[in-house]
């Protein structure tokens, strides 16, 4: 992965696609394309190539296709479950839910809503980044409607208890939407099991082709109903309107058939989680004042998130041209605000600026992750050289 370019540990930001995943969507630029909403016979066959990925979609997720509405891409899918629900629910209440730590396509979803006559709380999370059942069962009020709770944590890799809180969620008969975009593909997640209505997806965050996602939408218990965002030739069940890139959905699909092979293969998961302690311990064995941020076990089995001590994460990024890392939330990596989800688990602004996130996947090897430990241990000791703070630590 890393022959003319940086070793790649970025894995939470986007995959590379897998050449299979390539190979089955290069047909699909060429004679294979077509319109499939179109009646002729091109159009037939793009439309049994959308079908058949809806349904390795589906599968993925322990779904029935029909549940399945393809999208641009997880943002997408957010906007139009936390807008679509609320708006279809508004004659039951106004009230929303949203943990802290979501991510900014649900967290700026549901504040648009704020500005337009909704009302928003926010969930808070213990100091590993979870919403404790507790906590959300003290927020519910007659008149909430919609709850959102990711499955698992962009930054910090913390996987949340999806299961209960959806289950509180039920009883109490308010909407649970669960952006699960991280995680699909190396967590289960069976819908035909957890008391989920909502769920987004993405397909470049699953070794697929960037540009494409999907919205889960229940239709039993009973058939829930939302309010489309686009509006025009009525595709995808009337949910979203325009016309589907079919190289994209082929490639959404196949990545998904992947996926489930994987996640049946309990070595594949057990593998990366141990490349991924490997590099943690590795960096320890060199370094002090390290703080691993997020939940020790229940979490992403490739993410770690760390803070290095009297060392800002922009500048040490900055010292490493042949990695490719990020300070956090691909969509906010760039601003110099540290990270709210960081925040909301009470990390302090400066072990906030000076975290860095490691993302491994499907293609990281050993070799890379040695290669990594021993550029970022460098030059963290060189940093921390510089820094008349670093000293003091242990005073």
């Amino acid at each position: 992965m890393a022959a003319g370019g940086p070793i790649y540990l970025d894995c939470n930001a986007t995959t590379p696609v897998d050449p299979r995943v390539l190979e089955a969507m290069l047909p699909h630029l060429g004679s294979g394309f077509g319109n499939a909403a179109s009646g002729h016979a091109v159009g037939r066959a793009a439309r049994a190539a959308v079908e058949r990925a809806r349904g390795q979609v589906a599968a993925l997720v322990g779904a029935q296709p029909a549940e399945i509405i393809f999208t641009s891409g997880a943002t997408e899918a957010d906007n139009l479950a936390i807008k679509g629900a609320a708006r279809a629910l508004a004659g039951r209440g106004r009230h929303l839910l949203v943990s802290a730590v979501e991510h900014p396509a649900v967290l700026d979803s549901a504040r648009s809503l704020a500005g337009a006559g909704f009302e928003l709380d926010l969930l808070r999370v213990d100091p590993v980044g979870r919403v404790l059942p507790e906590t959300l069962r003290a927020a519910l009020r007659p008149d909430t409607i919609l709850c959102s709770v990711m499955l698992a944590n962009n930054e910090v890799g913390t996987v949340q208890p999806v299961a209960e809180l959806g289950g509180i969620c039920r009883e109490a008969g308010v909407v649970f939407h669960c952006d699960a975009a991280q995680g699909l593909g190396c967590l289960p997640f069976d819908l035909s099991r957890l008391p989920v209505d909502l769920a987004s997806f993405s397909a470049h965050k699953l070794y697929g082709p960037q540009g494409v996602g999907a919205l889960y939408v229940r239709r039993s218990r009973p058939r829930l109903r939302l309010q489309p965002l686009l509006h025009g030739g009525g595709h995808e069940r009337g949910l979203r309107s325009g016309t589907l890139p079919l190289h994209q959905v082929v490639g959404f699909g196949r990545a998904a058939e992947l996926a489930l092979s994987e996640l049946r293969d309990p070595q594949v998961i057990s593998g990366l989680r141990g490349l991924r302690d490997e590099l943690l311990a590795g960096l320890q064995s060199r370094l002090d004042h390290l703080q691993v941020h997020g939940c020790q076990q229940e979490r992403l089995p490739g993410n770690l998130n760390l803070s290095f001590a009297c060392v800002e994460a922009e500048a040490l990024l900055a010292a490493l041209p042949d990695l490719a890392l990020s300070t956090g939330a691909a969509c906010s990596s760039a601003s110099l605000s540290p990270s709210h989800v960081l925040r909301a688990m009470g990390v302090s602004e400066d072990d906030a600026h000076s975290s860095v996130r490691f993302g491994l996947g499907r293609f990281t090897t050993r070799e890379e992750l040695q290669r990594a430990v021993e550029l970022v241990s460098a030059q963290v000791r060189r940093l921390r050289a510089a820094s008349p703070v670093y000293a003091l630590l242990d005073d």
